[in-house]
């Protein structure tokens, strides 16, 4: 159940040029699953929609969860100006997240690329199988020491300045990567990547979408996209990303 509410924020560090990692406190971390998503409001009237962002780590004994974003615009440059003892309107846990049970004791690829590498640490963490973890970067890392612990990273860099040169198929490819089930994360031109070497290794894949959203619940239509079935609420081919995803089957989806 989604609530909506003020948190604290805990702690707010800066570990790239423009990547921030936010620890927030909240009612509702027990309730959260890797994958899903939190919306965030700005204190600026002006700015009345939310900001979708995806949970990078879940301490659910503690009741904090970790945001790891990139400031784009002037609602994640606002978010990124809070310190600690700072609140935040939050509302979540959003979204339906990675099925864990379907990975569960296979090779598993967990696969994010630039900002969709975040929500796949929390992923990694409460995995029961076996974790190959590549994370495609355009040129500066983060998150590198976490994915280390909880799986074997390979990373991809467009620059070629750490590991495979190039993105993450490239970085399977390089280093003669095989798996059963993909978890990915990532742009859309990646994750239409990603679905169709899926298919062509006959592997089911899993992709969590990105995408501008507004209401964040599923009622505007505003982040839809395109699907093979046709939805119960617009009655057409369609998905709605913050409410039936963001994580869906790839060969459900049109990218």
């Amino acid at each position: 159940m989604k609530k909506k509410e003020q948190a604290v924020i805990l702690s707010q560090e800066k570990i790239g040029s423009d990547v921030y990692s936010m620890w927030l406190k909240v009612t509702f971390a027990k309730e959260c699953r890797p994958g899903q998503f939190i919306s965030l409001y700005s204190k600026d009237g002006s700015r009345v929609l939310p900001r979708p962002i995806s949970l990078c780590e879940i301490d659910r004994e503690k009741g904090t969860l970790r945001l790891v974003y990139r400031t784009v615009g002037a609602g994640t440059n606002e978010f990124a100006k809070l310190t600690q003892g700072d609140t935040i309107e939050v509302m979540g846990p959003l979204g339906n997240g990675f099925p864990l049970e379907e990975a569960a004791g296979r090779k598993v690829f967990l696969m994010g690329g630039g900002i969709g590498i975040p929500p796949m640490l929390q992923t990694a963490k409460e995995l029961q199988a076996e974790k190959q973890i590549i994370a495609g970067y355009r040129d500066e890392l983060f998150l590198t020491e976490e994915m280390k612990a909880n799986g074997t990273l390979y990373i991809a860099t467009e620059d070629g300045s750490a590991g495979t040169t190039g993105n993450v198929l490239d970085a399977i490819r390089e280093n003669a990567l095989e798996a059963d089930v993909i978890f990915a994360c990532g742009p859309t031109p990646m994750l239409r990547a990603i679905k169709a070497y899926a298919q062509e290794k006959n592997i089911p894949c899993w992709i969590s979408m990105e995408e501008k959203m507004a209401c964040g619940i599923g009622a505007c239509l505003a982040c839809v996209c395109q699907s093979k079935e046709v939805d119960d609420h617009s009655h057409v081919h369609n998905k709605r990303i913050c409410k039936d995803g963001p994580v869906f089957l790839a060969s459900e989806v049109e990218l």
